[in-house]
């Protein structure tokens, strides 16, 4: 199983962030690092979009013993938000089984099913040659937000590393979310569909971002294009561009 945890930071001449915020911690070349999932501290509770993002991001990781340990304060920090009622279902469901449950249910339903597929680029771009190249263009703003990432062997479009990003530097981070907005709105609806306790937390980071969020699978389609893809790598150039879509319901 792939690592679920990696590091963002910053590094800000004359300033000691770690001595602002216990979560950070100096790399082994003395830059600034924010260990992922460290909690939420004072540092984040300044905007509810980075304090929504960062409790996403923590709740929708593999569970690790960590987690179980701050999800009180997970909970007081989303009092303030106005999306704590959302947050609600999936902090009952980690409080409500022991770890190796909770771990066992999230492979089978993040990990072994591609209803919930939590890799963004999934489901714009599928198992294509241009997935390669949007995987890349993440990396690029992740480089150029100065923030250093270190993304564990993860794919960088991950949806708990984007939402951890985007707590950090949320301009670059809903930008970015939203530029994957179908994928999100897609997610939302397979786990409202398959009523799984973490689809208020897709709720919660859909309205975050600008519009209305599409009711079914069409509008999505409607107001986003065609979605999913199906595998390219390997196949004739010349195929008609009609053949490279299809619907995600026969990929399950």
């Amino acid at each position: 199983m792939s690592p679920r945890w990696w590091s963002l930071g910053r590094s800000k001449p004359g300033e000691s962030p770690e001595s602002r915020d216990p979560g950070l911690r100096r790399d082994d070349e003395g830059a600034s690092v924010i260990a992922a999932k460290a909690g939420i501290s004072a540092a984040t509770l300044g905007a509810d979009p980075a304090v929504i993002c960062q409790a996403a991001a923590m709740l929708l990781a593999y569970p690790e013993p960590e987690l179980l340990e701050r999800i009180d304060l997970v909970q007081a920090a989303l009092t303030d938000t106005g999306a704590l009622e959302q947050f609600r279902p999936v902090l009952a469901h980690l409080r409500g089984a022991p770890l190796g449950e909770l771990q066992s249910y999230h492979v089978q339903e993040f990990d072994l099913s591609r209803r919930h597929a939590l890799h963004l680029s999934y489901w714009t771009d599928g198992d294509t040659r241009r997935r390669g190249e949007v995987l890349a263009s993440i990396k690029a703003v992740y480089r150029e937000s100065g923030l250093l990432v270190d993304t564990a062997g993860e794919l960088p479009d991950h949806l708990p590393m984007v939402l951890e990003f985007t707590a950090a530097d949320p301009e670059r981070g809903l930008a970015l979310l939203n530029r994957f907005r179908a994928s999100l709105e897609l997610i939302r609806l397979g786990l409202l569909a398959d009523d799984l306790p973490h689809a208020g937390v897709l709720v919660a980071v859909c309205d975050l971002l600008p519009g209305a969020s599409p009711q079914t699978r069409a509008e999505v389609q409607a107001r986003f294009g065609q979605v999913q893809p199906i595998e390219l790598v390997g196949l004739d150039p010349s195929l008609p561009s009609g053949l490279a879509l299809v619907d995600a319901r026969s990929l399950r």
